[in-house]
């Protein structure tokens, strides 16, 4: 099997494998202590908070680290309209379809969950008067990831473009030389100053507005996905430092709970912006999260780089899938929260359950029509 010009089967298979990281995510978060979601189990799982702890560390770093690989491959054969063009297409269309019509559904259940007793038709009549969420019902919700993305390459979008022009050599051979040995560790220092410094006066939002520490943050992930596919030896790097890479990732990982499950978590103190040591531990976040993604890209770029016959189903469907899959989630969860089953039950029925709706209704309703395969951001003609 070929894949397209435009395309990298490991990028595509790590995509895939981060939604999936996101679906379990989700899929644990009713079962979290001290972290209410939009619809909550009574009893909880300290050890589903665990997993969701490790999956937090690169699950959405790395969804926008590939994302700026894909805006590269996008990018490097188009016009700078052209490119805008396919991403009001591809995101804005999507984003507005869903909020109008994907997340109304997951908040009316949570409203449920929290004792409304009117039907949909009377909640959605009033989603436009309510205001914005949580105080109101309009909310872009887990699609915050596509506005975020969508902003991103249109303030870009000129950026991306100079960087495939003559003038741009200058600081291609500039980012080359972050391959060599490993100084490609260099990218991580912008965000893990930022981070560090500003992150408790900041803390994430997802809501644009007032998000500016994250919303530098992703961008950083963003750029060094795109810059990696601009110059290829830092790709290359990457490959070659994933042993080193994961060691360092798993040794913090190590590290990061000692300090956790033994009280010495500073982030706790009351008082710690007045010391240097808080800033120093708040530094650990980025730095493991960079190190998880790294070792990921390397080990996915060695052993991931297959394209096999499947490929081609799955990067279609993972797009609409990220789009539907919290609303079924959250609308199976308000009915399984109400069981007396395990908690563990709960989520493996949450997890397989979301995924096979999903794939059925992208199969049967998405794909085979223009119109949605238009809203869910594929191309309007089937592959």
């Amino acid at each position: 099997m070929q894949l397209p010009k435009n395309r990298l089967a490991y990028i595509d298979w790590l995509r895939a494998l981060a939604i999936l990281g996101v679906l379990l995510y989700h899929s644990a978060r009713p079962f979290i202590p001290e972290d209410p979601w939009h619809i909550n189990n009574a009893a909880k799982s300290n050890l589903l908070d665990e997993f969701n702890f490790f999956l937090s560390r690169f699950r959405m770093p790395l969804l926008f680290f590939i994302s700026g690989s894909v805006t590269w491959l996008m990018m490097k054969n188009r016009t700078t309209g052209a490119f805008v063009l396919l991403r009001l297409k591809r995101l804005f269309l999507p984003l507005i379809a869903g909020m109008l019509f994907i997340i109304p559904p997951q908040v009316y259940f949570e409203r449920l969950h929290q004792g409304y007793t009117g039907s949909f038709l009377e909640f959605y009549s009033t989603l436009f008067q309510s205001g914005s969420y949580p105080q109101g019902n309009m909310s872009w919700h887990h699609l915050w990831f596509i506005a975020y993305l969508f902003l991103y390459d249109l303030l870009l979008a000129p950026f991306f473009a100079w960087c495939k022009t003559e003038k741009a050599s200058g600081f291609k051979k500039r980012l080359g030389q972050l391959a060599q040995g490993r100084a490609i560790y260099w990218l991580m220092l912008p965000s893990v100053c930022i981070y560090s410094a500003f992150v408790l006066q900041y803390p994430a939002t997802n809501a644009l507005i007032d998000d500016p520490v994250y919303f530098i943050y992703w961008l950083l992930f963003l750029l060094a996905g795109y810059f990696c596919l601009l110059e290829p030896a830092l790709m290359e790097s990457l490959e070659r430092n994933r042993r080193f890479s994961l060691t360092l990732a798993f040794l913090l990982l190590l590290f990061i709970n000692a300090l956790r499950w033994n009280g010495f978590d500073w982030f706790e103190d009351k008082h710690r912006a007045e010391s240097w040591t808080t800033y120093l531990y708040l530094a650990r976040q980025p730095i493991h999260t960079w190190l998880w993604v790294f070792a990921l890209v390397g080990y996915g770029r060695k052993y991931l780089n297959k394209p096999l016959p499947a490929l081609s189903y799955v990067n279609q469907f993972i797009y609409p899938f990220y789009i539907l899959h919290q609303t079924i989630l959250v609308i199976l969860a308000y009915y399984v929260v109400q069981t007396p089953d395990t908690i563990f039950l709960k989520w493996v029925f949450l997890a397989l359950s979301t995924f096979f709706i999903c794939l059925l209704l992208f199969h049967l309703f998405i794909r085979p029509f223009y119109l949605t395969r238009m809203l869910f951001g594929m191309k309007t003609s089937k592959q």
